[in-house]
C-alpha cells in the first residue's frame, strides 16, 4: 500500500524483465520490500549500496509503461505505507489500471495544467476533485470529459517527481482511487 507521495527519483540503470534502479532510498530496502516505479508496486529482490533490482513480468511490461524505460530514464519511487504513517496523499494499491497519453499541457502563473487521455472503462471512475495517481503521483482531478481528464500541477510536484518533464504524447501510468472502484462495483 502506498499513498502516491513520491519520495524521490531514480534513474533506470537497465530495463526489461530485470529493472536496476540507482537510487540513495536502497539504504532503506531490504530484499522482499514493496517499492512502487512510476506507480508500479515491485519487489525488491536485490539491494546494493546505491540500487536496488526488482523482476518486472511480462503482465505488467504489457499493461504499463515500465516496458518503455531504458538505460538513462527517471523514475518516481516511493516506499511502502507503514503502520503509523501519516496518509497524505490518497490510497495507492500500485496496481495499475492502464496507461493514459499526455494530450496537451498548459503553463500557468502558479501551476501547470495537464491533459490526459484516459481508456473509457477507466474514466467511469474518475471525478472532478477525486484522486488519481499518475505514474505514482496522487493528484487531484480537476475536470473530467468523454475522453480524458486533467490535473494541475503545483511546483513542488513538478520539481519532485518525473512529471515535471513529461510532454504531449507521453505515455503515463494511471491507478484511479480503489474507493471509486468498491463504489461504482456496489
Amino acid at each position: 500500500m502506498f499513498t502516491g507521495l513520491v519520495a524521490q527519483t531514480g534513474e533506470v540503470r537497465s530495463a526489461g524483465t530485470r529493472l536496476v534502479v540507482r537510487t540513495p532510498l536502497a539504504t532503506e530496502l531490504a530484499r522482499g520490500d514493496s517499492i512502487a516505479v512510476n506507480g508500479v508496486c515491485l519487489t525488491a529482490v536485490d539491494i546494493s549500496g546505491d540500487g536496488f533490482e526488482a523482476d518486472v513480468m511480462e503482465e505488467t511490461l504489457a499493461r504499463s509503461s515500465l516496458g518503455r524505460l531504458e538505460a538513462g530514464d527517471r523514475v518516481n519511487l516511493e516506499l511502502a505505507l507503514r503502520v503509523g504513517d501519516r496518509l497524505g496523499g490518497h490510497f495507492v494499491q500500485g496496481h495499475v489500471d492502464a496507461t493514459g497519453r499526455i494530450q496537451a499541457i498548459e503553463e500557468r502563473e502558479h501551476s501547470r495544467a495537464v491533459l490526459i487521455a484516459a481508456p473509457s472503462d477507466l474514466l467511469r471512475y474518475v471525478v472532478e476533485k477525486g484522486s488519481i495517481a499518475v505514474d505514482g503521483v496522487s493528484l487531484t482531478v480537476t475536470d473530467v470529459d468523454t475522453d480524458g481528464f486533467s490535473v494541475s500541477l503545483i511546483p513542488e510536484t513538478l520539481e519532485r517527481t518525473t512529471l515535471g518533464s513529461v510532454g504531449e504524447g507521453d505515455p503515463v501510468n494511471l491507478e484511479v482511487d480503489m474507493l471509486a472502484k468498491y463504489a461504482v462495483k456496489q
